[in-house]
C-alpha cells in the first residue's frame, strides 16, 4: 500500500480521536468540586463526618455522598465531580468514633454539628432550602460547628 493511500485512513482516525476527546471533555465540563472547610471541632479526637444531599426529598435521609476526615480545628471535606445544582450539607464531629451524632436523653446533640450556610433550625435541623447552596462551578464554603 502506498503512503498516499494511508492518508484517508489517518484522516478518519484523527477525526475519530478528536471526536472522542471532545466527548470526554463535554462529559466532564458539567462536573464541579465543592470544598467544605469545617471549623471549630472540639478536639483532635475522632473524625469530622459530612453528608451531601441533592434535594429536599432526600435531606437528612439518603445522602448523595459522604466524606470523613480526621478531626482537627480546621478540616477540609471535598466532594468531586458534582453536576451543577442545589446541594445542602450536614456535618458533625464524631468525637468518640461511633459513626453517629450522639445526643442526650432529651435528643439534644452532645457532639458538635453544623449545616451548610450555617443554617439553624428551631428545635430541629433546618430544612433543605435554608441550608442549600447553588453549585454552578467549583466552589468553597465554610461551616462552623456548634
Amino acid at each position: 500500500m502506498s503512503l498516499t493511500r494511508c492518508f484517508p485512513c489517518l484522516s478518519l482516525w484523527a477525526r475519530a480521536a478528536g471526536l472522542a476527546t471532545l466527548a470526554a471533555l463535554a462529559a466532564t465540563a458539567g462536573a464541579h468540586d465543592l470544598t467544605v472547610e469545617v471549623l471549630n471541632a472540639r478536639s483532635a479526637q475522632g473524625t469530622v463526618d459530612g453528608a451531601l444531599y441533592d434535594g429536599a426529598a432526600t435531606w437528612l435521609k439518603t445522602p448523595r455522598a459522604g466524606e470523613r476526615q480526621p478531626a482537627a480545628e480546621r478540616v477540609l471535606l471535598v466532594y468531586r465531580g458534582l453536576p451543577a445544582g442545589r446541594y445542602a450539607l450536614s456535618v458533625f464531629h464524631d468525637e468518640n468514633g461511633n459513626g453517629k451524632l450522639d445526643s442526650n436523653v432529651a435528643g439534644v446533640p452532645t457532639e458538635r454539628y453544623g449545616f451548610s450556610r450555617d443554617a439553624r433550625g428551631h428545635f430541629s435541623a433546618p430544612d433543605f432550602d435554608a441550608a442549600a447552596v447553588d453549585l454552578q462551578g467549583d466552589a468553597s464554603i465554610t461551616i462552623h460547628l456548634r
